[in-house]
């Protein structure tokens, strides 16, 4: 399976914001956008006093902001938005929905995890599974009622032990429900825009993919 494998944080620095993929370290002073606040690559700081950017250019990235927040590759990002637009409602708001009932999503949305993309690896190294079948695919798309709970042989692994310890506290989602000590979490529901606190503007990307 195809995916990225270059440092996540020059992701950041093109997007000019932090789009906190790298969990903790984001709000540390490590952080490259707080180090180096200006595009990658030899030319970076020059494109800061660039002219004005083009409504394409707006467009374009805000999709691949959305994309680099969760993970996801063009072909299948695309499909997600050729599967939001078939659906009724708001294409954007559809778009997103789906993008947060990913499993790795779920998981990092519940606290097992400090990015999406650590919570991909737990998923894909099938510690976790969706009603009482392990799942190891970080794709997969959660239904109202499902519950997704820690696989038996890891509860007694460090990680998870120490994750149910900082959990103490930590907020969900409102469509998500969590319980800290039997390791497991329920889908309450579909999220609705307001739960999904990411700075993106889905009309850009729909006026991306319609253009």
């Amino acid at each position: 399976m195809a995916r990225y494998t270059d440092s996540v944080c020059k992701l950041c620095r093109r997007e000019g914001q932090k789009l906190f993929l790298k969990g903790e370290r984001c709000l540390s002073p490590k952080c490259a956008i707080e180090r180096r606040a200006f595009p990658p690559g030899m030319h970076g700081k020059k494109q800061t006093f660039r002219r004005k950017t083009s409504d394409y250019g707006l467009q374009l990235r805000e999709k691949q902001k959305a994309r680099r927040i969760y993970g996801v590759l063009e072909r299948q990002f695309r499909r997600y938005f050729e599967e939001a637009n078939r659906s009724s409602g708001m294409t954007g708001v559809n778009l997103l929905a789906m993008l947060e009932k990913r499993l790795d999503n779920v998981v990092y949305r519940l606290g097992f995890a400090d990015s999406r993309a650590q919570a991909r690896q737990l998923v894909r190294h099938g510690h976790f599974e969706v009603n009482g079948r392990k799942t190891d695919v970080p794709s997969f798309q959660v239904s109202v009622g499902d519950v997704i709970k820690v696989v038996e042989g890891a509860r007694s692994k460090t990680y998870f032990k120490d994750r149910t310890k900082l959990q103490q506290g930590a907020s969900v989602p409102a469509w998500l429900r969590t319980s800290r000590s039997e390791m497991k979490g329920e889908i309450l529901g579909t999220p609705a825009r307001e739960d999904i606190e990411i700075p993106l503007n889905e009309q850009l990307i729909v006026e991306y993919y319609n253009r």
